[in-house]
């Protein structure tokens, strides 16, 4: 499977782009926040990550394989867990990811299914289905994936930010406030490295 793929941008349309590697061409599917994002750097490197998928009819024995890609692996895990909702599938979820990734998530954390019908594509049963089956697995997108910057962050980073949100929501605050705190104490120049160092570095930022 090709989970990763970077090329020079040769040209985009509404929905995909294209990418040359070598001497190969790839086009690849993207969600317009993906698109509005890398339009701008026509003829320059860019890596996407991806996933790919059969489309098409398999009774009647037309399936073409098709990439998807999207410019951080947070993002991809966000449109892999947005298609395990039952009634959305790909292209469907490739459509409706017109907003931010941290847009999208915060809604569906805060059960907001009205905002999510305004998606392309999701009317309300959707939404709603949306919000039952993810609000519980959307702090650390909502968290992680800021608007027009992705956040490098590993593995270990994103466990601990997502322990210090349980810890401050566990402590009283609200789930929008808690991942207020955390994002400003993950952007300070001095790191934590345990969840004892996020909550206390949180706490010295509330200081007067």
């Amino acid at each position: 499977m090709i989970s990763r793929i970077t090329g020079r941008l040769l040209r985009w349309s509404e929905d995909w782009v294209e990418l040359e590697v070598g001497p190969l061409c790839y086009q690849v599917l993207v969600p317009e926040s993906t698109r509005v994002r890398i339009q701008q750097r026509q003829g320059e490197q860019i890596t996407l990550y991806t996933l790919q998928y059969l489309e098409g009819n398999p009774a009647q024995g037309r399936l073409q394989p098709r990439l998807l890609g999207f410019t951080s692996e947070a993002e991809r895990e966000f449109f892999d867990l947005f298609c395990s909702v039952d009634g959305v599938g790909a292209r469907k979820a490739l459509r409706a990811m017109s907003r931010p990734v941290k847009d999208i998530a915060t809604a569906i954390a805060e059960k907001d299914p009205k905002w999510l019908t305004s998606l392309p594509g999701i009317g309300a049963s959707t939404a709603d289905r949306i919000v039952a089956k993810l609000h519980r697995k959307m702090a650390r997108f909502a968290l992680l994936v800021s608007t027009g910057e992705q956040l490098d962050m590993d593995q270990q980073q994103r466990d601990l930010a997502l322990e210090g949100l349980e810890a401050l929501v566990s402590l009283g605050h609200s789930e929008s406030e808690a991942r207020r705190l955390v994002q400003k104490a993950l952007s300070a120049r001095r790191k934590p490295k345990t969840v004892d160092d996020l909550l206390l570095l949180v706490y010295q930022q509330q200081k007067p």
